[in-house]
């Protein structure tokens, strides 16, 4: 079995129901299946062999999950590549993942063309390929469930994106799971935010194709002008939102819910980065009984690992728990001698099961780095992933995210965790959102905010609730903080800023 048996199951089922719709037009299952199967056709007439990458050129559209399947169909796995990002990135994952093509389901620049010998498709002329059925039959009895889907490059420490490889496998365990938890059914409307090329939109996909449900891909104009999206949320009748953390405060730092409640929206999850209280409240406030969902887990593993369904009113400065573990899989926080963290301890969050991604694509050292035999059970090979993260067990028996194993810092002779200074940050009086770094060089904290207070202020209110040790020693206001394309605060674009600031 492979995802394609969710489309060609729902094409059967529910011909004529609209699978995906964006700012333009809309697809049935019928019709997303014929142009899949074309597509499938055009690769296969295009490229030899089985189980290779194809890059698509994406866009917030139809074609680009279109092109997703058609490529899955022909046995082979999609990279999705957004157009906005730099010259220079786009070409350094072409070089890394060296695609047997590229498919444009939106444009290429000239830039980027001139410097590549790769073949390009046109979305155009894939569609309009005549379909083979022997082929399309050959290609679907042959597959198998460890076939990659796809790969999603994620940004390397070395500078040199990593291609999470994913297979239909892993994808096919987790969606059931996902789905059931949290009772989705084929009326809900899931509304698209996350970018195709960021793994949270997996769940908005996958999850409509396995139950017959549809997406609706949020244009990208509506996450800057906010009044916008709340109308877009309500006429398109959305029921469900996956969301990363930042666009979710978009909405509730502009005060766009005051402006207007989207009449149908009953479910909101979100991850990809800790939520600020405030921020969340602000919605609770507006969409008192929708069911708010705290989501934790990196590509590697498929999308999430722990969930956690709020049930209560947290403080400002509270921490949302990272919650339960899904289904068929298995999460161990293992302190630095590899043994599960007592209460009170802090210890990085491993995973195993099915979930867990094949490896990085073409990039064997980060994958045995990364991908290794779990410590705690000797007698058979078990795969772990450690995931960089880092987790503390309170006495209440939840789990808490701390920090990134690499985002801690030594300051004053203290240990320290910059995500907690966020959170106590993001809860004083007029702030809205707040990131931290750390100068090593100069040795003090450096804290960016959006918001209304001055510096005297915020010391003053942070002096309440930390020791003097974990107050910034550096407060820069900005109108906004910058965003990466996934939508999380964007900690590289901060640094380059105060470096900049600091030479000046």
């Amino acid at each position: 079995m492979t995802i394609l048996d969710y489309l060609y199951k729902q094409a059967e089922r529910l011909p004529d129901k609209t699978a995906f719709s964006d700012s333009r037009s809309s697809i049935t299952y019928k019709e997303l299946l014929d142009v899949s199967e074309r597509i499938a056709c055009g690769i296969a007439e295009t490229i030899s062999g089985i189980r290779r990458p194809v890059a698509v050129v994406i866009d917030r559209n139809i074609e680009s999950i279109s092109a997703f399947l058609g490529i899955a169909m022909s046995r082979n796995f999609y990279v999705p590549i957004d157009n906005s990002q730099p010259k220079k990135r786009i070409l350094t994952i072409l070089e890394q993942m060296q695609p047997a093509a590229i498919v444009l389901a939106a444009k290429l620049s000239d830039e980027v063309r001139n410097e590549i010998s790769i073949p390009v498709i046109t979305y155009e002329a894939l569609a309009g390929t005549e379909t083979e059925e022997e082929l399309i039959r050959a290609r679907r009895e042959s597959a198998m469930d460890t076939d990659p889907l796809y790969a999603i490059c994620t940004s390397g420490s070395t500078g040199v994106p990593k291609g999470v490889l994913i297979a239909h496998r892993s994808v096919m365990d987790f969606i059931p799971v996902f789905t059931k938890t949290f009772g989705f059914t084929e009326n809900d409307i899931f509304g698209n935010q996350a970018p195709f090329d960021f793994d949270v939109s997996v769940k908005d996909i996958y999850s409509s194709l396995y139950l017959g449900a549809t997406v609706h891909i949020i244009p990208r104009l509506c996450f800057i002008m906010p009044k916008l999206l709340m109308d877009e949320l309500d006429s398109r009748n959305i029921t469900v939102i996956v969301w990363a953390v930042s666009a979710m405060c978009v909405a509730a730092e502009t005060n766009v819910l005051e402006y207007k409640v989207p009449h149908a929206l009953k479910k909101i999850l979100f991850s990809g980065e800790v939520m600020p209280i405030k921020m969340l409240n602000i919605w609770r406030d507006a969409i008192p009984d929708a069911m708010y969902v705290n989501l934790y887990g990196p590509t590697e593993i498929t999308c999430n690992c722990m969930y956690y369904i709020l049930d209560r009113e947290f403080g400002l400065t509270d921490k949302i728990p990272l919650g339960k573990v899904f289904e068929n899989e298995a999460v161990y926080v293992l302190n630095d001698k590899d043994m599960p963290v007592t209460v009170g301890e802090t210890g990085e969050i491993c995973v195993t099961g099915t979930c867990l991604a094949a490896g990085y694509y073409r990039n064997p050292e980060k994958t045995a780095a990364a991908f290794v035999q779990n410590p705690l059970q000797s007698d058979f090979p078990e795969l772990m992933y450690r995931t960089g993260d880092m987790a503390e067990l309170a006495p209440d028996g939840q789990y808490y995210f701390a920090a990134r194993k690499d985002f801690q810092i030594k300051h004053m002779g203290h240990r320290i965790e910059l995500e907690e200074i966020e959170i106590h940050l993001g809860a004083l009086p007029g702030v809205s959102r707040a990131s931290c770094l750390f100068d090593t060089e100069k040795n003090k904290i450096v804290a960016y905010y959006t918001g209304t207070p001055d510096k005297k202020e915020i010391v003053r209110g942070l002096k309440e609730s930390l020791p003097a040790y974990m107050v910034p020693n550096i407060f820069i206001k900005q109108e906004k903080l910058p965003l990466n394309k996934n939508g999380k605060i964007d900690r590289q674009a901060l640094r380059a800023d105060y470096e900049a600031g600091k030479n000046s």
